[in-house]
């Protein structure tokens, strides 16, 4: 590791990685797997939960899959107590869970629609950190990274997705100015499209293959998992409030 002032010792850290069981939830688990993290798994998505703990276990790390509906409270309270208990520390969270939900007009999206998006998509992240932070205060270190979206500014068929990533955006600024002098950073990602299970079945192969956008295609999860890694690293020193773009493209 570069010769970094502020930089923690390198150590066998805990994360938690909700939504781990796919997509950039799970390319951001192996990624930290591959940085000598243990990792849990949480998710509601048996198989796939299973077959993320195998892979991680392969890179010689410990892994462990809790099913977790992370729009329940208690569930994502019993969980983090459960990684703590098994693990004896938690150190890095990463949200990943999230819906789009129904790409329709605003006046066809029903009020249940929004709940269930915003139910996921932020209640999801207020619940875990919640659960998570106290015991990164405790520890004297802790990493805590959130999924957003360029739909915040507006996305006129997914409203109920655009303002949930609002929400997050702002979420991530309010927290990130909470800790940073414990030594506990919040920040997020801000992905264009990668190419994963929410993004792919949207589109033709042909638009998939040549999107327009000025890099001239979009993103595999792995990409974007390396920047989530960076900012749940020791290396990470003096970031915290941030929402950093990883769009191939400026803004």
């Amino acid at each position: 590791m570069p010769n970094l002032r502020f930089a923690a010792p390198v150590e066998r850290r805990v994360a938690i990685v909700t939504g781990g069981a796919r997509g950039i939830g799970r390319a951001s688990a192996l990624r930290m797997a591959e940085e000598g993290r243990d990792i849990v798994i949480a998710d509601l998505q048996d198989e796939h939960g299973a077959s993320a703990v195998a892979e991680i276990e392969a890179l010689g790390q410990r892994a462990l899959y809790i099913p977790t509906d992370v729009t329940d409270e208690a569930a994502v309270h019993e969980m983090v107590a459960q990684t703590v208990a098994v693990f004896g520390r938690l150190d890095i969270l990463v949200c990943c869970a999230g819906i789009l939900g129904k790409e329709l007009p605003f006046l066809e999206q029903s009020a249940a629609q929004f709940d269930k998006v915003m139910k996921i998509n932020v209640y999801g992240i207020y619940y875990a950190h919640q659960a998570a932070v106290p015991h990164m205060l405790a520890g004297g270190w802790g990493r805590c990274v959130s999924i957003t979206s360029g739909a915040r500014h507006g996305a006129t068929n997914q409203v109920p997705y655009g303002v949930s990533k609002g929400a997050v955006h702002s979420f991530i600024g309010a927290l990130g100015n909470a800790w940073p002098k414990q030594n506990v950073f919040v920040n997020g990602v801000e992905p264009g499209r990668a190419l994963t299970d929410m993004v792919v079945p949207r589109f033709t192969p042909e638009f998939l293959a040549n999107p327009g956008n000025p890099i001239g295609r979009y993103s595999d999860a792995e990409e974007v998992a390396e920047v989530i890694e960076f900012l749940c690293s020791e290396r990470n020193t003096y970031t915290t409030g941030s929402v950093w773009s990883v769009k191939g493209a400026t803004g």
